[in-house]
């Protein structure tokens, strides 16, 4: 038995404008609401998830553990994306990353940083414009979620891990220590159960998960074991 990701979903104060703006950076997603997730968009992506997002009035305390990493084929592409994003609402943000950096750093209207990557990104290569979502993480979390999706590692090297699903798609990346704190307000990975899920949750948990309660939507609420709170839902 394995868990399907079925949504990286936002942690968002107003949903459906966060849920405009990224249509619109991505060039017009369709809508693909649920009611396990809220307001949605079809990724558009061979991994097959949906992107979400669900209304919480927790404030932003710092540079969130999860990011989007945006692929681009030509110097106008990173540009016009960038161009396009800062209309929509985006603002440039400073994470560390230097003046000369050849990725740009910015930040949706309500403060989810994410990166404008130039062309020539060898390790994205073939995984569309969302290439990755990259998490704050330990090595042992990349094995976890490897595991607990069935997706094989596509990277492990110096405590930094990677993996894909077998369909292709966004890599999901986890950069090694040191863990940066909880911001509170982030991005959250959405779990369905190919199954009985309460015998999921517990496969979870012996994979290392914690678990930490069962919410009203039907959904239980674990922990991975860096602490990043995610959500089984219920097959549908």
């Amino acid at each position: 038995m394995t868990s399907r990701l079925i949504a990286i979903s936002f942690d968002a104060h107003q949903p459906e404008p966060l849920a405009h703006f990224w249509s619109g950076v991505l060039g017009g997603l369709e809508r693909a609401d649920d009611p396990r997730t809220g307001v949605a968009l079809l990724s558009g992506n061979d991994a097959g998830y949906r992107l979400a997002f669900r209304p919480t009035e927790a404030p932003k305390t710092a540079q969130n553990r999860l990011h989007f990493d945006l692929t681009t084929t030509s110097p106008e592409g990173q540009r016009e994306i960038v161009a396009r994003a800062l209309d929509l609402g985006a603002r440039h943000a400073d994470v560390g990353q230097g003046p000369d950096a050849s990725h740009v750093v910015l930040a949706d209207p309500e403060g989810n940083e994410f990166c404008v990557l130039a062309p020539g990104n060898r390790f994205l290569a073939g995984c569309g414009l969302l290439g990755a979502l990259a998490c704050d993480g330990s090595q042992a979390v990349g094995y976890f979620w490897s595991a607990a999706l069935g997706w094989p590692l596509v990277w492990d090297q110096d405590e930094e891990t990677a993996v894909q699903s077998p369909d292709g798609g966004t890599k999901i990346t986890w950069g090694g220590p040191p863990l940066m704190p909880d911001p509170g307000k982030d991005l959250h990975l959405d779990l369905a159960a190919d199954g009985d899920q309460q015998a999921e949750a517990e496969r979870l948990v012996s994979l290392g998960a914690k678990r930490l309660d069962d919410g009203a939507d039907g959904a239980v609420l674990l922990a991975d074991p860096d602490g990043n709170t995610f959500r089984l839902l219920p097959a549908q």
